[in-house]
C-alpha cells in the first residue's frame, strides 16, 4: 500500500472514530449515566474529536517520520544485497546508480542507462516493499493503540473540549511558526555558504570591488573579478529608482482617484482590474518588456542621439517592474486614505478648503505612515524581481547610469551562477549565496522599515 492510500485509510479510521466517540458520549446523556457519575462536562462532538484527534495525530506523525527515514533504510538493504557486491566504491557514481535503480523500482524511470541499475532493480522492488509494509503495520497499529487508549478515558466528566481546544491551540501555534522556522532556516542556509565564500575571497573585494566577473580561478589581492558594486548599484537603479519613479506617482493618483474622485460604481469595477496587474506572471512582463518595451526605448534612445543604445536595458526593466508593482503602492495608498476619518475631510471642505487642497494638506498627511510603508514593501518587492531584469536589461555587470545601457542585477547574477554545469564547492556558486544573503538582508530591513514607519507614525483619530 502506498503513502497516499494509507494517508486516505488513517483519515477514514478517523471518521470511524470521531462517531464512535461522539455516539460513546451520546450515551452517556441518554441513559443518565451525568447523574450517577457527575455532570458531562462536554458536548458529545468534542468527546469525538478527542478521540479522533488522540488516534489520528501519532499515526500521521509517524507516516512523516517513516517518509523520512525509510529511504536510507532501503538503501542500506539494498547494499547488503549480492547484486550490489559490484557496485564502485567511488560514492558519486554509487548514489547515481542507486537514483537510476530507485527511479526504476518506483515506476519514474522505463529503463536503465547503466547496467548496474537495471541489476539493482530487484533489490530495490523487495526492500521498498519490505519497508512499506513495515511502516503500513507500525501506522495502523499506533492508530488503534492510540485510539484505545483515548476511549478509554472517555468518562462523563472528561474535559473534552479543553483538551481538544488546547490540542488546536497548539496546532495553530506549530502553524504559525513554520514561517519563522523557515526564515531563519534559510538565513542559516545563507550564512553558511557565505562563510564557506568568503575562504575563497575576502569580504573587501566583494563588498568594495568595482569589477564582476566571476571565475573559479582565484588569486592572491583583491582583483579576482567578484566585486559586486556593480550588481547593487544595478539593483537599485533598476529597482530603487526607475521602477519607484514609475510606480509612485502611479499608484497614488490612482489611490487618489479611486478614493476621492471616483463613483461607487466606477471604483467597483476600476480596482479589481487594477489589481489584475499583480495576479499577471512575470514572465509575461518579461516577455512584455524584452520584444515590446526594450526595442521601443532603443530606437527612442536612437532617435534622441544615443547611438550605443543597447537592446536590453535598465529602463526597459525598471519601467514594466515600476508597472508590475503599482497595484501594490495603489492598494496601501488606498487603504490608508480610505481609513483616515470622513470628519477631517468633510471639516477641511467645511472650512472653504477645495478638494484638491484637502487631498494635499489633510488627506494624504494623515495617510503618510501607510504610503511610505507601501512604498518600502514596493521597493523590497521590486529588488528581488528576476524574470524582468533578466529579460529585459541582461546579464552585464555596468557601474553606469546611463538608463539605455545594459546592467545586472543581484538575482539575475544568482540564477547564473545556479544554472549550466557547475562545481557546487567552487566560488563561483557560492558567490550565489553571498549575494543571497546581501539581498535578503536588504529586503529583510526593508520589511522592517515598513512596519516601524507604519507602526510609529500612524495616528490615532477620534
Amino acid at each position: 500500500m502506498d503513502g497516499t492510500a494509507l494517508l486516505f485509510l488513517i483519515l477514514g479510521l478517523g471518521l470511524v472514530a470521531w462517531i464512535t466517540g461522539r455516539t460513546r458520549a451520546s450515551i452517556f446523556v441518554r441513559d443518565g449515566a451525568h447523574l450517577r457519575r457527575g455532570h458531562v462536562n462536554s458536548l458529545p462532538v468534542y468527546h469525538g474529536w478527542y478521540l479522533a484527534l488522540w488516534a489520528v495525530l501519532p499515526a500521521l506523525a509517524f507516516m512523516v517520520l517513516w517518509d523520512i527515514i525509510s529511504p536510507a533504510l532501503v538503501s542500506n538493504r539494498v547494499l547488503l544485497s549480492p547484486a550490489a557486491a559490484s557496485l564502485s566504491a567511488d560514492s558519486f557514481s554509487r548514489g547515481a546508480i542507486l537514483s537510476e535503480a530507485r527511479a526504476i523500482a518506483q515506476g519514474f524511470q522505463q529503463s536503465a542507462f547503466q547496467p548496474q541499475a537495471q541489476a539493482l532493480v530487484p533489490a530495490y522492488r523487495e526492500a521498498l516493499a519490505f519497508y512499506r509494509w513495515i511502516g503500513f503495520a507500525i501506522t495502523l497499529a499506533l492508530f488503534f493503540v492510540a485510539a484505545l487508549y483515548a476511549y478509554s478515558r472517555l468518562k462523563p466528566n472528561l474535559l473534552a473540549r479543553t483538551k481538544v481546544e488546547r490540542l488546536v491551540m497548539l496546532i495553530l501555534i506549530l502553524a504559525s511558526s513554520i514561517a519563522i522556522i523557515t526564515t531563519i532556516g534559510i538565513f542559516a542556509s545563507l550564512i553558511f555558504e557565505t562563510v564557506r565564500f568568503f575562504q575563497f575571497v575576502s569580504p573587501v573585494e566583494f563588498l568594495f570591488g568595482t569589477r564582476w566577473s566571476p571565475s573559479e580561478t582565484i588569486g592572491e589581492g583583491y582583483n579576482n573579478g567578484y566585486g559586486a558594486i556593480p550588481l547593487f548599484w544595478g539593483t537599485i537603479f533598476v529597482g530603487a529608482i526607475i521602477a519607484m519613479i514609475v510606480a509612485i506617482p502611479l499608484g497614488l493618483m490612482s489611490a487618489v482617484f479611486l478614493t476621492q474622485y471616483a463613483s461607487p460604481r466606477l471604483r467597483r469595477w476600476m480596482k479589481p482590474i487594477l489589481e489584475i496587474l499583480a495576479g499577471v506572471p512575470t514572465v509575461v512582463y518579461g516577455y512584455f518588456a524584452a520584444l515590446t518595451v526594450a526595442p521601443m526605448i532603443r530606437d527612442f534612445a536612437v532617435w534622441i542621439g544615443f547611438q550605443n543604445a543597447a537592446s536590453d536595458n535598465a529602463l526597459a526593466a525598471g519601467i514594466v517592474m515600476g508597472i508590475m508593482i503599482i497595484p501594490l503602492v495603489s492598494s496601501m495608498a488606498d487603504d490608508s486614505i480610505a481609513a483616515v476619518p470622513g470628519a477631517m475631510r468633510d471639516g477641511s471642505l467645511a472650512m472653504g478648503a477645495t478638494k484638491s487642497e484637502t487631498i494635499k494638506k489633510v488627506l494624504l498627511p494623515a495617510a503618510l505612515p501607510g504610503v511610505v510603508g507601501g512604498i518600502l514593501l514596493a521597493v523590497s518587492r521590486a529588488i528581488g524581481e528576476t524574470m524582468i531584469v533578466v529579460m529585459a536589461a541582461g546579464y552585464t555587470a555596468n557601474l553606469t547610469a546611463n538608463p539605455f545601457d545594459s546592467i545586472s542585477t543581484i538575482t539575475v547574477q544568482i540564477k547564473a551562477l545556479l544554472t549550466g554545469d557547475i562545481n557546487f564547492n567552487g566560488p563561483q556558486v557560492l558567490a550565489a549565496f553571498a549575494l543571497g544573503l546581501t539581498l535578503f538582508l536588504v529586503t529583510f530591513l526593508l520589511n522592517i522599515m515598513a512596519l516601524r514607519v507604519v507602526k510609529k507614525y500612524r495616528e490615532a483619530y477620534d
